[in-house]
């Protein structure tokens, strides 16, 4: 039923708030202090990423980032958090809206050092041979499918054969949920048509009957459940998915050839903040308020128990994942078939902590 698959998700939330990951465990409290701490942090041991890195010369980078997603709000309060400060990073952010492979070719070119994105949209991207590598997952979540509140679509199964509104035909969620469908017995390429719509009018098509179905990203699908506007149907943390990264960390790889060390301080402090916020979302969903558009503090925090920014993959583990994805996205024809996972998550991740 929609309702257990939103109590599973609102648990694994809460399972990340209350067990944290190796990584925030094993840091002292001066990475979630308030500003008014001043513990030493040079003794830090992240779990998974080695011994704290402070760089011995200060380093201005430029990330790239969606300064409006509510995934990455943990990211983007970082500045006044001080995570880039503490590894001696001069961190400038660069808002891009631009499309994914725009993004990836000014992290390439060295336009931007690096960039904040979701997998399933980078991975077909990356085939093409961008010089980027993704060093990190940063958390779960983010994409959900609702079907009406009343109406007859109670499973994946009940989608055969009916539509679906999205917002872009390379979209991750559609990415994400023709695998799911797949899985679940229903070919995501001949059993459903896929619709596309703005982002304002899915809900409208929903209650037009349309489509069936709708897939997105928070806080659009958040906004429509609370609202009692859709119900939950599935979502990214199901399965087992539920403890695979959502969003990843890509860097140039010249950085990662020339200045390893930067690179892993970088994706070092991204990780600290998504700790941060399993443990106070409240205060990055204050910070987050002169960034976002139309959202409250409450809306972001019910938002960010909903994910899993507890959760990370660096080295073995995020090259594990994309393997899952890739050979997962072969099933629905994304990739080719003959496409060697193995081979293709070698080439475009990087272990900055080896």
């Amino acid at each position: 039923m929609p309702s257990t698959t939103l109590s599973r998700r609102h648990l694994l939330g809460l399972g990340a708030f209350a067990l944290a990951s190796p990584l925030l465990l094993s840091l002292p409290r001066k990475v979630w202090a308030d500003e008014h701490d001043h513990m030493n942090m040079s003794s830090v041991e992240p779990g998974g990423t080695g011994d704290f890195i402070k760089l011995d010369a200060p380093r201005k980078l430029k990330l790239a980032i969606n300064l409006n997603a509510v995934c990455l709000a943990p990211v983007v309060i970082a500045h006044g958090e001080g995570f880039f400060t503490k590894h001696n990073l001069d961190v400038e952010f660069v808002n891009f809206g631009n499309s994914t492979e725009v993004l990836l070719e000014a992290i390439a070119t060295g336009k931007a050092d690096a960039g904040i994105g979701m997998a399933l949209r980078w991975l077909k991207a990356l085939e093409q041979g961008f010089d980027v590598k993704l060093t990190a997952g940063t958390h779960g979540g983010c994409l959900r499918l609702l079907s009406a509140t009343h109406g007859p679509i109670n499973n994946l199964a009940d989608l055969k054969g009916k539509a679906i509104g999205v917002t872009d035909m390379a979209a991750p969620d559609r990415n994400f949920f023709s695998i799911l469908l797949k899985k679940h017995g229903v070919d995501p390429v001949r059993d459903v048509e896929w619709k596309l719509y703005p982002a304002d009018l899915l809900s409208t098509a929903l209650d037009k009957g349309e489509v069936q179905a709708i897939s997105g990203s928070d806080p659009f699908m958040y906004r429509l459940i609370k609202g009692g506007q859709a119900r939950e149907l599935s979502t990214n943390l199901v399965e087992e998915y539920a403890n695979l990264s959502c969003c990843v960390v890509g860097v140039t790889g010249k950085l990662v050839r020339e200045d390893k060390r930067v690179a892993a301080a970088l994706t070092q402090a991204i990780l600290e903040a998504h700790d941060y916020a399993v443990h106070h979302p409240e205060a990055v969903a204050k910070g987050f308020q002169k960034f976002a558009l139309n959202t409250s503090e409450a809306e972001v925090q019910a938002i960010l128990h909903d994910h899993t920014h507890g959760h990370h993959a660096v080295g073995a583990a995020l090259a594990t994942e994309i393997v899952t994805y890739v050979d997962d996205l072969k099933t629905v024809e994304v990739f080719d078939a003959s496409t060697n996972a193995v081979e293709f998550s070698k080439e475009i991740t990087a272990n900055v902590f080896s």
